[in-house]
Order: C-alpha cells, then structure tokens, then sequence
C-alpha cells in the first residue's frame, strides 16, 4: 500500500513538470520580460574635442548653418533632413536631382540664414545635429548653449567648414561621422587635384603683376566683400589683390561703397554676384569708364545649386578654385578644361549628371 501511495505521487509529480514543460514551449511563462536592448550607440570626439556618444549608424542629420549643411548633402545626401536655405536656380534650374531639392527649409542661426527654431529641428528627430564654427564669436560657448536647447541629440561641433584652403579635416571628419569615408577620399582627391594646381601657379606671380579685382554684390554692384572676409577668400587665394582692402568691422559680410569709391579703385577685373546687375553694367554710364568694363572683364559668378565664389563660403567654393584663377589669368590657367572640371565636380559633389548645354550656362550665362 505504501508502495503504491509513493508511484502516485511519482506520477502526479512527472505530470505536473510536463504540464510546466509544455507551457514553457509554447511561451507562456510567469517570469518578467527581458529589457529591450539598448540602441547602438559609438563615442566619438568631435573637432572641438568634446567627447559624445551617437548613434551607430546615422541616418538623419540636421545642420545649423548652410557650410555644414552643403557638406552633408555632398558626403551623404540620403541622410541630410533639411537645408537652411533655398538652393539656387538663378542659372534657369537647380542643378541636382530633384528629391534633394523638395527638402524642407528649416532655417538657421546665422547672418545669411537667422530663422532657425530649436523646436522644429527637435520635432523632426535628427540622430544628430552639426553645428559649424564661422569665425564670429565663441564657439565652444555656442556649442554647450545649442547642446542645453537641443537636449539629448548630439551636437556635433565641425571646424574647417568654409576655409577654401583647410577642407580636408572638415572632410574628413565629417564623412567618417557619416559612415561615408570613400565619398570623402574621392572629394579629396579632386580637391587637392584644383587646389595644388592653382596655388602652385599663383605662388610664381609677382606682387606687382596681379589683377586688381573688385567683388560686385548686390542690385546695383555696391556691395562689397572687403579683404579678409570669408565671401572675398578666393580673391587672394586665386592670386588676386582685393582692392576694397579697409577694415572690416567685426563679423560684417558685406559692406556698402560708392560708386566714386569704385571708380577710385579703377579695378582690372570685377566679379559679380547678382544676375541683372550684369546684365546692366555694360550699358550703365556710371561703370563704363572703369578698366575691367572697359576691356570686358566682369564675370557672373555661377550659382546653382550654390554659388561657385561665396554665399555661402563652404565645400562648394571648391569648382570655384580653379574658376577663378582662369578668370584672373587666361593664359596662365589655359591648359584647365573648366568643361570637364564642371561636369567631374557636379557628378562627385552634387550627385548630379551635366548636360553640354547645362555646362555651358553654368560657363556663360
């Protein structure tokens, strides 16, 4: 009778496991659920050496002024979110596909684009945001403000964004922050390719020998990029000489002349940033006793998607390299095939294919 009291209580007890069992196969279990796991983040230091933990793998990035902006869009152009400003169609089209040219606008915190919104930039969750330093004020303060209004997503500090002669740590930097270090072997490689080619050259004229040139901005021409600003860099770096060369005021883009003033300078060459100011200053009275009018040296800055010369200074001034020196210097710089160039740079930079025609508006407008 013991005996059999023992194998019942055997029994009972193997059923009772299987029963156990069987619930555990088919996921009914009365302990806690795991965690979810943890995103994949990596840390990185960014230019400013501030050490910050991002995601992994970037897939959305949001920039605070139109240099970094222009470097996302040229390294990764899937991962930009939104531009701070409009890309240009003053040459009769947007040269660059069109996906990229529906990104929404959202703005800014600089001079050329001071409508920027933390709101907005945090309701469309970027990975991270970058914010480029532009020489005005101090940077590692504005980073830990941005850091404070944007909260948990990481701003990313990036140095080099706008200097014509110092791009390859910007590349660099932001491209392997991207995930996108083939890109940006291949942008400097064709960068090195112009730059090295012009300053090599440019280095051999004497002082005495090289064009005065004055930069026209705005509707009537009498704006002006003063030497040592950013928007006037590649006067000299294409071996130029700046005539509207005076102080600059602190942080000024641009500053307002006379004509008496230009006619003073009597330059050998100008530069032009708006359309219809050249479309008149060979019929305007004002202009025509001036050297570079009187000899057919005034050159329209080719501007689509960007400017080739400035607005903003940035990756894009790169075509503008070797387009400058052959405006200054023909025949030192005849051998360039600006052609070519514009069809390798809009390929490599803007994600997009030339047509002859669209070549030659870009050329001559």
């Amino acid at each position: 009778m013991e005996k059999r009291t023992l194998l019942i209580i055997a029994g009972a007890t193997i059923l009772v496991l299987a029963v156990i069992g069987l619930y555990s196969l088919n996921g009914i279990s009365n302990t806690q659920p795991a965690a979810p796991a943890i995103k994949n983040t990596t840390t990185i230091t960014d230019m400013m050496g501030r050490t910050l933990v991002i995601p992994s793998s970037i897939k959305g990035v949001l920039a605070t002024a139109p240099p970094t902006s222009i470097a996302v869009y040229i390294l990764a152009p899937d991962k930009l979110m939104g531009v701070n400003f409009a890309p240009s169609a003053i040459n009769g089209s947007v040269y660059m596909p069109e996906k990229y040219q529906e990104l929404p606008n959202v703005g800014g915190w600089t001079m050329m684009t001071p409508n920027g919104n933390f709101e907005s930039f945090i309701a469309m969750k970027p990975d991270i945001v970058f914010d480029g330093e532009w020489g005005v004020g101090n940077f590692s303060d504005e980073l830990v403000d941005y850091q404070g209004k944007f909260g948990t997503i990481p701003v990313v500090g990036v140095l080099n964004a706008y200097t014509i002669d110092n791009f390859d740590p910007c590349i660099r930097f932001m491209g392997s922050v991207l995930g996108e270090n083939g890109q940006a072997a291949s942008l400097e490689e064709f960068y090195h390719r112009v730059l090295s080619n012009v300053t090599a050259r440019v280095e051999t004229i004497p002082e005495n020998e090289r064009v005065r040139v004055y930069y026209a901005s705005g509707p009537d021409g009498l704006q002006t990029a003063l030497k040592g600003s950013q928007h006037a860099e590649l006067i000299e770096f294409a071996g130029g000489e700046n005539v509207a060369d005076f102080e600059i005021a602190p942080a000024a883009a641009f500053s307002q002349v006379s004509m008496e003033q230009v006619t003073t300078w009597n330059p050998d060459v100008i530069i032009v940033g708006d359309p219809g100011f050249y479309k008149s200053i060979y019929n305007d009275p004002l202009w025509q006793p001036i050297n570079a009018v009187k000899n057919h040296r005034v050159y329209l800055v080719p501007q689509s998607p960007y400017k080739w010369f400035d607005g903003p200074p940035g990756l894009n001034q790169i075509i503008g390299i070797p387009w400058t020196a052959q405006v200054f210097y023909p025949d030192k710089f005849s051998d360039i095939n600006m052609p070519a160039l514009t069809r390798e740079f809009y390929s490599k930079f803007y994600h997009y294919n030339l047509t002859d025609n669209e070549v030659k508006t870009l050329l001559n407008p």
